[in-house]
């Protein structure tokens, strides 16, 4: 990875930059696809919880756990469930998010798997 910053401070040294990422605690990287329920008010329910639901994953952002995410659309471009990518760096955070998380406590989500992900280091 190369990354420079030019500027007053001109070129910063790429090995101090590794350096800080060594030091950082890995996290265990989950692929989330979540269906939404297909009830005559899943719609109306998804659209409800939807605020909590992001603030919930601003919050993730903050923390590092988020690493990207967004909703499935169908053929008419209606939502219809959705995929992240997060990361915890234990399996019990990631148990606490499952419990927290207002799409799955409020009968969003119909079925959630979870899966062990990488992200390319493209």
């Amino acid at each position: 990875m190369k990354i420079f910053f030019k500027g007053a401070f001109g070129r910063l040294n790429i090995a101090y930059i590794c350096l800080i990422d060594l030091l950082k605690i890995p996290m265990n990287q989950y692929l989330i696809t979540a269906y939404d329920y297909t009830d005559e008010g899943a719609t109306e329910r998804r659209m409800n919880v939807r605020p909590h639901h992001l603030d919930g994953a601003k919050e993730l952002k903050a923390s590092g756990n988020f690493v990207l995410g967004g909703a499935m659309l169908d053929d008419d471009g209606k939502m219809i469930g959705s995929v992240m990518v997060m990361q915890f760096e234990t399996e019990e955070q990631l148990e606490a998010w499952k419990q927290g998380e207002p799409y799955i406590t409020q009968k969003v989500w119909e079925t959630v798997d979870i899966k062990p992900f990488k992200v390319a280091a493209v």
